[in-house]
């Protein structure tokens, strides 16, 4: 069974930065691909970031090059940094995880949250204008 906890969630204004953290536990962290996903109030579930056990990495168009995902394998933890945070990116933050990872071309992309097994209960990130 998987289990994950996410925190580091918060209040910042608009061009500010947060770490997420997302520790995981009870199975073999490195087998499993990884990703952050989000949903702000009446809005579906949209992926933000993945990564794969060999590092490879994916990124929303709106998040890319503002947000960086990576893990830490010795410490069971998935990390998600946000930079140059706006007011659009205020949602709840759902840590993801499961046995495969999506590819599309030889690349690594993120999967749809519907295919995605394990979930931790997220973390609120509120950016002001």
């Amino acid at each position: 069974q998987v289990h994950l906890v996410e925190s580091g969630g918060g209040s910042v204004q608009s061009g500010g930065s947060l770490r997420l953290s997302c520790a995981a536990s009870g199975y073999t962290y490195n087998f499993y691909c990884m990703g952050w996903f989000r949903q702000a109030p009446g809005k579906e579930r949209e992926g933000v970031a993945a990564i794969d056990s060999d590092g490879s990495t994916a990124y929303a168009d709106s998040v890319r090059g503002r947000f960086t995902i990576s893990q830490d394998n010795a410490k069971n933890t998935l990390y998600l940094q946000m930079n140059s945070l706006k007011p659009e990116d205020t949602a709840m933050y759902y840590c993801a995880a499961d046995v495969r990872c999506c590819y599309s071309g030889g690349y690594l992309t993120i999967c749809a949250y519907y295919n995605m097994d394990y979930w931790g209960k997220g973390t609120l990130v509120t950016i002001s204008s």
